[in-house]
């Protein structure tokens, strides 16, 4: 069985401790380390790049919304914390489960063996969006096409649409979004969402399989032609 590495984020220690006492019960989860608060757990998510994070939501300073938003690329999660209110935004982002303290051992099992199971199968990196009041965990996979907005980038995924506060430069740049190709300044789109790449009067055209038309320079199709070749 793959070895799990994990990161346990919680502003009480006791809090802490009970995750750290209960997961010596599953020798294939490691714990790499602690952390109390969002700062300390994003410089350890981009230094350790965890497979799972158990993470409160309410802490001093940042949240724990707030710092799944400032990630490039996300472990999955497991939310661990004693206000039931945030239920609901939780499962908006698709978390994989939501423990309430103080944590119950059933549930704890139910949550772990979920987590891997989602681990084992499942590689699709994702990105964490908040977005007019609502927040989104997207599967980069999912994500057809990209267009520049001032100093945000709209996703465009499902019947969905959201704003990401990022350029286009800074997410070709990301490795998680190499299926992407830059058709100009303003748009990014899906490699794996072409359905159609033709010649006409004008130059070429890019249809995805979505019905988004796209127009391409001839630097920008030669590369594309190539893209597809290889």
């Amino acid at each position: 069985m793959k070895t799990i590495r994990t990161l346990i984020i919680d502003d009480e220690r006791g809090a802490r401790q009970e995750l750290m006492r209960m997961l010596k019960n599953y020798p294939h989860i490691m714990v790499l380390a602690e952390a109390d608060d969002a700062d300390e757990a994003e410089q350890l998510i981009e230094m350790l790049k965890p497979d799972l994070i158990f993470l409160d939501i309410q802490m001093p300073g940042r949240s724990g919304f707030d710092l799944l938003e400032s990630l490039d690329h996300l472990p999955e999660i497991i939310f661990v914390t004693a206000f039931d209110h945030f239920a609901v935004q939780a499962f908006e982002v698709s978390a994989m489960d939501y423990l309430m303290k103080p944590v119950r051992e059933e549930r704890f099992k139910n949550a772990i063996d979920k987590a891997v199971e989602k681990i084992n199968g499942d590689n699709q990196a994702s990105i964490f969006v908040k977005d007019r009041g609502k927040h989104y965990f997207i599967k980069w996979n999912d994500v057809y096409l990209i267009e520049s907005v001032d100093n945000y980038a709209r996703l465009f995924f499902g019947q969905e649409q959201v704003l990401l506060k990022s350029s286009l430069n800074k997410l070709e740049e990301n490795p998680d979004c190499s299926r992407f190709f830059r058709a100009n300044r303003n748009v990014l789109f899906n490699l794996d969402y072409v359905n159609l790449v033709k010649k006409d009067d004008e130059g070429t055209l890019v249809m995805l399989k979505t019905g988004e038309l796209i127009r391409l320079s001839e630097r920008r199709a030669i590369k594309l032609r190539n893209l597809i070749k290889t």
